[in-house]
């Protein structure tokens, strides 16, 4: 009897700390946020990140965290090359990845464009050219309300840097079309 107990002991596994932190008891539990409060409590939908494909993780973190000012949450090396890193936008929760492409893999991406959003606009702007960085487009104002920029990161995926205010959450599209179509 002793020998299977032992057995049982011996094969049992440890237990997975990384899940214990993520999962604290009850009594411990911090109080949800509204964004974990919708992933959580009601089953619905919410964007988590989205993944950039580079030909150099290195090179994108330079642009991405030193240039725009994201903050690196994690980053994982194989055979002693960068090869994953992903970040946090330095005024929100909103993450993006940086993912080593393969080597006769394309990283472009026709159709998708980054949007990050920031209320000093053109100051933001004018430190980006300070450290000699090419904005394809200067900021102006859109027909529908929103100030853009635009700019390419280093292995050309389309960025606007803009800001919306009060309006981003507004449909000010419908009103500029329905505008610019009045005689």
């Amino acid at each position: 009897m002793k020998k299977s107990v032992r057995r049982k002991a011996s094969t049992k596994k440890a237990p997975d700390m990384r899940s214990a932190k993520r999962t604290p008891s009850k009594e411990v539990r911090p109080q949800p946020t509204k964004a974990s409060v919708a992933s959580e409590c009601d089953g619905r939908l919410t964007f988590n990140h989205a993944i950039v494909y580079v030909k150099d993780v290195e090179r994108g973190l330079g642009f991405y965290r030193d240039l725009l000012g994201f903050k690196l949450v994690e980053d994982f090396r194989y055979e002693n090359k960068l090869v994953y890193a992903r970040l946090r936008a330095p005024g929100g929760d909103g993450t993006i990845a940086l993912h080593q492409a393969g080597p006769d893999d394309s990283v472009s991406s026709d159709g998708v464009r980054l949007y990050f959003e920031v209320r000093e606009l053109d100051e933001f702007c004018r430190k980006l050219q300070q450290k000699n960085f090419y904005i394809t487009k200067l900021p102006r104002m859109m027909p529908w309300g929103w100030r853009h920029a635009y700019l390419n990161d280093p292995d050309g995926h389309e960025i606007s840097l803009y800001w919306a205010g009060e309006n981003r959450m507004k449909k000010t599209m419908t009103k500029a079309a329905q505008k610019a179509s009045r005689p």
